[in-house]
């Protein structure tokens, strides 16, 4: 299978960088070949073009964008969702994870 590049958006991008550390260990241990990294929602749409990215996951405090990110994501064919506040907030990156997993299908 080919790496997949997994993008996490948020307000600023730094809340999110321990979520994608518990999601890299979640994806270890399911032994997943993918590349997950976090930006602030700004660059997403540049992120975006330079980095092939095969879904986006909003971080809660950025909801509101939703809307947004499917109509410039939808296009490009690349599934966007928000992550839920109670494994954002519990830092649950295996949740995320199968989160993920689930819009690549």
């Amino acid at each position: 299978m080919m790496s997949k590049k997994i993008m996490l958006a948020c307000a600023a991008g730094m809340s999110t960088s321990l979520l994608v550390t518990k999601m890299q260990k979640a994806a270890e241990v399911k032994n997943l070949d993918v590349e997950i990294f976090a930006v602030p929602v700004a660059e997403a749409d540049q992120y975006v073009e330079d980095k092939n990215v095969d879904v986006v996951l909003l971080g809660p405090q950025v909801r509101y964008m939703l809307q947004q990110f499917e109509q410039n994501l939808k296009p490009k064919g690349i599934p966007v969702a928000v992550i839920p506040m109670t494994d954002y907030g519990m830092m649950n990156g295996s949740k995320v994870i199968d989160l993920a997993e689930g819009l690549m299908k």
